[in-house]
């Protein structure tokens, strides 16, 4: 849109466009609300999506841009790429569509008023109240770069802020779009120049800094009160931008606080390479001028959280475990796409079976506000479900009923119940979540069984509960070939019989992969494939940012999905941003807060940050909770010997292959590690190394921790052989090469060490 200041050079693409009146049904879908407001590219609308009966927006194209060909083969490129951001400071953007000619754009609504009719009205904001806006702006802008995605157009008309003070950014996408020649033409600026970084204004490419710039200007006029450069024309405006510096904002507000001010000046710098280089940096600048949030812990009970516990069979046979902690999991499965809603995990919810603890002691240790519990009775095709919503400060009932129902109808019992459970929690549902409960992938409850059994299997996490989950997901596709959830499920248990080298790994990463690929090639929704993918990624291809990219994403189709926010902690581990890894492993926790695993990979976390002690605490904290969990003593071995208490470390490791109750080679490495940093344990570690050569010429071993032994001897020359041969034979582990502290603690200055972390796609 044109700047107040500079009339001259801009001009409004002004075709008209067909008026949709209130009342009206457009495309045979969108009912219209009301018109809230005309743009150079045409009319906005709030609608109702009927068919989803969601209030959306809905932007109808003028003809010009409609009427341009590679104008909206770009729109559809760059629409396709701003779906991929799912941020809560990102209005969501849906989809572009025709109708009668006319192309329209389909996206989140979002009540509230623009950052422009914001300033109009209060023209010079407070302090903490610019910062949490332009802060909120900066976290969206953290994950649409992290994807690739630049805005190019950030100004105060496409932020909106709703009556809560929740920012979103709209319209990504669609300032590229409009750029493209065939609707511009000479003396033609397509948007405001009063917030156009100076290498766009050169005609430039922009990226992320640009960005940077745009928000610069815009905390600038938030905090002065004043535009950042005036000018009878926008060309003056534009000049002014690329060789006019801009004024400190302490001497227009002398309030402005010298950090901030400081700040916003950094934004402004003309030379791209001078400002912010990336949007995390320039958040957490402005992290620093909140004040410290009060730490959650998991004792803190939650609103808008709730633990699905597993149902009780009470069929004559008792023959029916699969199918109650099935149906369980269905609706945990189906509640963690609900954005806002704290969902419990299998893992946690689950450790309450057969038990007899009272639901407050059940609330109180989840540190949930509800539970829901039943009971299901099989008898032939009939099926009897009760269940009931609880209060678990007081055991009280929100909500119970009971379903006399033929088996078939069991996908609608399910619905009905997470339906009820959103309503009784007062949470209102919107596009996407309505989108994921309203999917169903097969109406054949046959089907549906054989799933449930291959998850069921799945989540034991052994071998042999990998090969049983592959084997019920194949009896589930060659019922149905189009099954996309078994295809996920065979995609994740191959990811993981790979990784644990329980199979050649480069054969289990091919097998997820077309697994993975054939799922989401029937749904691109399914976040069980993604998180396959993302593994795939991550240890085959060594693709770091492909790797992001599938684990942002699955976590973004299904926020609550404990296990993505847990492997993604690993990830974030691996690339050494160790406090992002942390925070993404709390998280998974604070939604499975009993899984032994969880809480053993949070210390794995700790140990790569370097903070030995609070690993230390971490895992004696796990196994008072888990006394018999083998891989939290597995795992403490590592920070144990990297403190020296090689005695303490080494207890550790030959605890775990105790209770493994099998010779494991991987947990036979790390307990070599320790042996081998002991001074007086350098025999025992020559002897794991024997034995593992040996059981190398009948099962996978690690090479890349039979290295780890040889440089904890020093014997570094030995070592490298042992990383090569890893790195030739592409195992996964060999990842954790890069932020392993023993390992950077001997060999950071090494050239071989710096060059096998550049071939493995590592900066240094």
């Amino acid at each position: 849109m044109p700047s107040q200041d500079a009339p001259g050079i801009t001009k409004t693409l002004e075709t008209p466009v067909q008026e949709l009146t209130r009342g009206s049904v457009f495309a045979d879908r969108y009912e219209i609300i009301e018109k809230l407001g005309r743009g150079g590219m045409g009319h906005v609308y709030r609608v109702d999506d009927t068919k989803v009966k969601e209030e959306v927006a809905l932007k109808l194209l003028n003809p010009e841009i409609a009427s341009a060909t590679k104008t909206i083969e770009r729109f559809r490129t760059e629409l396709k790429l701003a779906r991929k951001i799912r941020h809560k400071n990102v209005c969501q953007m849906f989809d572009l569509g025709v109708y009668e000619g006319a192309h329209f754009i389909t996206m989140e609504y979002v009540s509230g008023e623009d950052l422009k009719s914001f300033l109009q009205r209060s023209r010079q904001l407070s302090i903490p109240t610019a910062v949490s806006i332009v802060k909120q702006v900066c976290e969206g802008l953290v994950e649409a770069h992290r994807l690739g995605i630049v805005h190019r157009d950030l100004k105060p008309s496409n932020i909106m802020i709703d009556k809560a003070g929740n920012v979103r950014i709209m319209d990504f996408g669609i300032a590229r779009s409009v750029k493209e020649e065939a609707i511009t033409g000479d003396n033609v600026i397509v948007g405001t120049p009063d917030y156009m970084s100076p290498e766009q204004v050169e005609g430039k490419e922009a990226d992320q800094r640009s960005d940077i710039y745009s928000l610069g200007v815009i905390l600038f006029e938030m905090l002065t009160g004043e535009r950042l450069f005036k000018g009878d024309t926008a060309l003056i405006v534009a000049t002014k931008h690329m060789s006019e510096k801009p004024k400190d904002p302490q001497t227009v507000n002398a309030d402005i606080p010298h950090e901030i001010s400081r700040l916003i000046l950094r934004c402004l710098e003309k030379k791209r390479e001078d400002r912010y280089q990336n949007s995390e940096e320039l958040l957490a600048e402005l992290t620093k001028f909140e004040k410290p949030k009060p730490e959650k812990t998991l004792t803190t009970q939650w609103t808008n959280s709730i633990a699905v516990l597993p149902f009780r069979d009470m069929s004559p046979e008792k023959d029916q475990d699969y199918f109650c902690e099935g149906i369980a999991e269905e609706i945990i499965n189906t509640l963690t796409h609900i954005e806002g809603l704290r969902v419990i995990a299998r893992t946690s919810a689950f450790a309450f079976k057969d038990k007899l603890d009272d639901v407050r002691e059940i609330g109180k240790k989840l540190g949930v506000e509800t539970l829901l519990e039943g009971s299901v009775r099989k008898a032939g095709n009939r099926i009897r479900i009760t269940a009931q919503l609880v209060t678990a400060a007081d055991g009280s009932h929100l909500w119970s009923e009971r379903y006399d129902k033929e088996i078939d109808d069991l996908f609608q019992i399910q619905d009905e119940v997470s339906l009820k459970i959103a309503d009784k929690l007062k949470i209102k549902l919107g596009h996407r979540e309505k989108t994921m409960l309203a999917q169903r992938y097969t109406e054949d409850i046959e089907i549906h069984n054989l799933y449930l059994k291959g998850r069921f299997h799945w989540s034991k996490y052994t071998k042999e509960g990998f090969e049983k989950g592959i084997e019920f997901y194949r009896q589930a596709i060659e019922k149905d070939p189009s099954y996309a959830p078994a295809y996920a499920g065979i995609s994740l248990c191959y990811t993981f019989l790979g990784y644990y080298l329980y199979i050649d790994p480069k054969e289990g990463a091919d097998k997820a992969e077309s697994a993975a690929m054939q799922a989401l090639s029937i749904d691109e929704r399914l976040a069980e494939a993604h998180l396959a993918l993302a593994w795939v990624k991550m240890g085959r291809d060594w693709d770091w940012t492909g790797t992001e990219v599938e684990f942002r994403r699955a976590i973004e189709l299904s926020p609550g999905y404990s296990t993505a926010h847990l492997f993604y902690g690993g990830v974030l581990s691996v690339l050494c941003r160790h406090k992002e890894a942390i925070a993404e492993q709390e998280k998974a926790e604070e939604l499975d807060p009993l899984s032994p695993l969880n809480g053993t990979l949070l210390g794995l976390r700790y140990y790569y940050h370097r903070d030995y002690a609070r690993a230390i605490q971490k895992f004696k904290k796990t196994l008072e909770m888990s006394p018999h969990f083998p891989p939290a003593y597995w795992m403490m071995t590592l920070p144990l010997a990297a403190a020296g208490q090689f005695d303490e470390a080494i207890a550790a490791g030959e605890k775990s292959l105790q209770l493994l109750g099998e010779m494991d080679p991987i947990f036979l490495s790390v307990l070599g590690i320790a042996y081998a940093l002991s001074p007086s344990r350098k025999e025992d570690a020559l002897e794991v190394i024997a034995k593992l050569k040996k059981l190398s010429t009948t099962e996978q071993i690690s090479l890349f921790f039979l290295g780890m032994i040889y440089l904890c001897l020093d014997h570094k020359d030995e070592a490298f052989v042992w990383f090569e041969r890893s790195y030739q034979e592409h195992e996964p582990l060999l990842v954790w090469l890069n932020p392993d502290p023993i390992i950077n603690d001997r060999l950071q200055t090494d050239p071989r060490f710096i060059k096998l972390l550049h071939k493995m796609g590592f900066e240094r």
